[in-house]
C-alpha cells in the first residue's frame, strides 16, 4: 500500500502541471479503449455480479459518454474566474488537492469508479480505488484501461486491500480526500474516520426513491418507466423507484398494468441478449431481501406477484396493503421488490415521499406540469424527476440528501468536489 501512495504521490507532482490538453487527449484515448474493449467488458461485469449482458453493454457506454463529456466540458469548469471586487485584480482558481482515496461498490462496477475518478483526474489529482471484493477482475481491469490508454503510472491505481484497511489509507497524509458509494454503514465508518483527520469526504449512499403516479398521468408511460426504475440491474441500485405511490382511484388499473408488464420480463442467463432479469450479485443480498418481504408480509402486507427467493435468484415482485411501518417501506430494499401505496391528495403523498431517512431522489407522472412545478421545493429529495425516472447524467449534479449522502458528482459540480477553490487578490 505504501508503495503505491507513494507512486501516486510522485505522479500527483507532474500530473498537477500537465496541460489539461494533454490531460484531456489521455482521456480521449480512454473512451477509445472503452468502445474497442466494450463487449469484453460488459462480459466481465456479467461475469462478476450477474447483470443482463444488454445492461452491462449499456453501463460501459456510459462510461464512454462521460468522457467525451469531461473532454469537452473540463477546460471550461476548471478555467480561473475574474471576480470584479475594490481590488486591482480579484480571481479564483481551481488546483487539484493530491491524491484522493475511492471506496466504490459492486452494482455498477465500471460506472460508479468512472464517474467519481474521471472528473477527479482532469482535475489534475491521483487516485486510489479500493473496489468491492466480489468484483476483483473489473477492478484491475479499470487500472489496465487507464494505463492502455496513455495515462501516467501512478493517475489510477487498485488498492488491493480489505474493508478493514481503509482506516489505514484514510488515516494517510498523502490521502487527502475520500469519495465514497456504498451503504449507510459503510458511510458512517467512513465519514468518522475522514472526519477524525478533518479531510473532505463526498458519500453517496442509499435511496428509497418514491415514484409518485397521479390520476391524470398517463398510464401506460408510467408503467413502462416503473418497470424500468424499478427493476433494471435487478433492482440493485441506490436510486431506483422503491416506494411506488399511486394515487386511489388508479390504484387498480395502475396495479394491474404494473403486475402484468413485470410478469413479461425474461429472466435467463444473463449472457443472453433477451434476459431482462438476472441473480442478485450474492445470495445473502437476496436472502436479506426475503427477509425484508416476510417481515412486512406478517405485518398485513399481500404479495401480488413473485416473492420467492431461489438461491441468488429472487422474483420480481409487488406487494400491496404497504404501509409505513413496514421494512419494504422505511428500509432500502436493494433488490427487484416494489412496494405499493395510494394516496388521496398531491400533499398527502409528497408527506409520504418525505417520510424517509433517505433523500436521493423522487418521480412524479403527471399532466399538469404547472401545479407540479410549484410543489417541488417541498420534496426533501437531491433530484426531482417529473414525468421520467431518476437516473444520472454527466451533465447534471447527482448526490443526496439525509441518509443518502452529502456532496456531488457529475457536472461541474462533482469536478470541483476535489479542488482548491483559491481566491486572489492583487493590488498595486
Amino acid at each position: 500500500m505504501q508503495t503505491k501512495l507513494n507512486t501516486a504521490q510522485e505522479a500527483f507532482l507532474y500530473w498537477k502541471r500537465t496541460p489539461l490538453t494533454t490531460r484531456t487527449a489521455s482521456l480521449l484515448q480512454l473512451k477509445t479503449v472503452l468502445q474497442t474493449k466494450r463487449e469484453q467488458l460488459a462480459t466481465l461485469i456479467t461475469k462478476e455480479m450477474h447483470k443482463p449482458i444488454t445492461q452491462s453493454l449499456a453501463e460501459i457506454d456510459k462510461c464512454t459518454w462521460l468522457c467525451q463529456y469531461y473532454a469537452d466540458n473540463a477546460p471550461q469548469f476548471l478555467t480561473p474566474k475574474t471576480i470584479v471586487t475594490d481590488a486591482h485584480e480579484s480571481y479564483i482558481t481551481y488546483e487539484p488537492l493530491g491524491t484522493i482515496l475511492g471506496v466504490m461498490p459492486w452494482n455498477f462496477p465500471f460506472w460508479q469508479v468512472f464517474r467519481f475518478a474521471v472528473p477527479t483526474v482532469m482535475a489534475g489529482n491521483t487516485v486510489v480505488v479500493k473496489h468491492a471484493s466480489n468484483v476483483p477482475e473489473c477492478a484491475e481491469a479499470i487500472e489496465a484501461l487507464f494505463l492502455e490508454a496513455g495515462f501516467p503510472i501512478g493517475i489510477y491505481q487498485n488498492l488491493h486491500i480489505n474493508s478493514n484497511k481503509v482506516a489505514e489509507v484514510i488515516a494517510h497524509p498523502q490521502i487527502k480526500a475520500v469519495s465514497l458509494t456504498g451503504s449507510e454503514t459503510a458511510g458512517i465508518a467512513v465519514a468518522t474516520e475522514a472526519g477524525k483527520h478533518l479531510k473532505k469526504l463526498v458519500l453517496e449512499l442509499g435511496g428509497s426513491n418514491a415514484f409518485i403516479v397521479c390520476k391524470d398521468a398517463d398510464i401506460d408511460k408510467a408503467v413502462s418507466t416503473a418497470v424500468n426504475a424499478r427493476m433494471q440491474n435487478a433492482g440493485q441500485s441506490c436510486i431506483a423507484a422503491k416506494r411506488f405511490l399511486i394515487q386511489d382511484t388508479i390504484l387498480p388499473i395502475f396495479t394491474e398494468k404494473f403486475k402484468e408488464a413485470v410478469s413479461n420480463l425474461k429472466t435467463g442467463d444473463p449472457m443472453d441478449a433477451t434476459t431482462q432479469i438476472g441473480a442478485l450479485a450474492r445470495i445473502d443480498l437476496a436472502e436479506e431481501l426475503e427477509k425484508q418481504v416476510q417481515d412486512s408480509v406478517a405485518m398485513g402486507a399481500k404479495i401480488v406477484l413473485g416473492g420467492k427467493r431461489n438461491g441468488a435468484f429472487y422474483e420480481p415482485t409487488l406487494i400491496t396493503d404497504v404501509t409505513t411501518e413496514m421494512p419494504v417501506f422505511k428500509e432500502e430494499t436493494f433488490g427487484p421488490v416494489a412496494a405499493l401505496l395510494s394516496f388521496k391528495t398531491l400533499e398527502e403523498a409528497i408527506l409520504l415521499s418525505n417520510q424517509s431517512e433517505f433523500g436521493l431522489g423522487v418521480s412524479i407522472f403527471t399532466e399538469d406540469l404547472n401545479t407540479i412545478k410549484s410543489y417541488i421545493s417541498q420534496f426533501n429529495e437531491g433530484a426531482v424527476f417529473i414525468n421520467e425516472m431518476v437516473k444520472s447524467d454527466p451533465r447534471l449534479p447527482f448526490g443526496g440528501i439525509k441518509k443518502s449522502g452529502y456532496g456531488r458528482e457529475l457536472a461541474e459540480e462533482g469536478i470541483k468536489e476535489f479542488v482548491n477553490i483559491k481566491t486572489v487578490v492583487i493590488n498595486p
